[in-house]
């Protein structure tokens, strides 16, 4: 139902090509695509992508600022690609430190896709951390009353990804093995799975065998 992806190692890979880490960057980009397509085609339902962490910011501001735009252009020129491939685009994070413009273009791209799309829905995570993101949720809750009558239903309501299943499978390139801070509380049973491979190298092949495994791996929730 729902597979999550850390899209990691855009700057090792322009390294490694000997060019500027927005190189990579720009690869990365359009992969996404790439992948995106695949898993719609393969009936998965909820496609998360983790495109700029609450940390980023941290970056070189010359890097920060080509994100931006390269996510600007992401937008304008994927727009047809959702619309003719029947995707769902919606965004999860903070979205209110990015600029005016770029908050207006996600809305217009995620009210027009669920107007006209009902296929997987792709998910970017925008200024997102999950510890920010539960902080956030906390701060609702408090505000409707007494937190120690709180259930966890009540907590994933207040989510950004209310209302989707929980991460039934975590990927993540680039050949570090950790999460980062991406989806901690919807990925608490994920299968996870690392590989070596960095983002802009990732194929659908390796995805494909990554699902495979996934089928068989033996799911039990904390069970027998």
């Amino acid at each position: 139902m729902h597979l999550a992806l850390i899209m990691d190692g855009n700057g090792r890979w322009a390294k490694k090509h000997l060019q500027p880490r927005i190189f990579g960057h720009k690869e990365g980009a359009k992969k996404i695509r790439e992948i995106t397509e695949f898993c719609a085609k393969s009936g998965i339902k909820y496609l998360s992508l983790y495109a700029f962490s609450t940390e980023n910011w941290k970056r070189p501001k010359a890097e920060v600022e080509y994100l931006m735009k390269l996510l600007g252009e992401y937008l304008v020129k994927e727009r047809q690609t959702y619309l003719e491939s029947n995707i769902v685009f919606k965004s999860i994070g903070d979205l209110s430190k990015l600029s005016l413009e770029l908050q207006q273009e996600i809305k217009s791209l995620e009210e027009q896709t669920q107007e006209k799309c009902n296929g997987l829905t792709q998910i970017l995570a925008l200024n997102y951390g999950a510890k920010d993101e539960l902080r956030r949720a906390f701060i609702q809750l408090s505000q409707k009353g007494d937190l120690q009558q709180v259930q966890e239903g009540e907590i994933a309501q207040m989510l950004d990804t209310k209302g989707i299943p929980d991460v039934d499978m975590l990927v993540r390139t680039g050949g570090e093995m950790r999460l980062s801070n991406f989806l901690l509380w919807q990925s608490a049973y994920a299968e996870l799975f690392f590989t070596q491979t960095l983002w802009p190298n990732f194929s659908t092949q390796e995805l494909a065998s990554m699902l495979t495994e996934f089928h068989q791996r033996n799911r039990r929730f904390g069970g027998l």
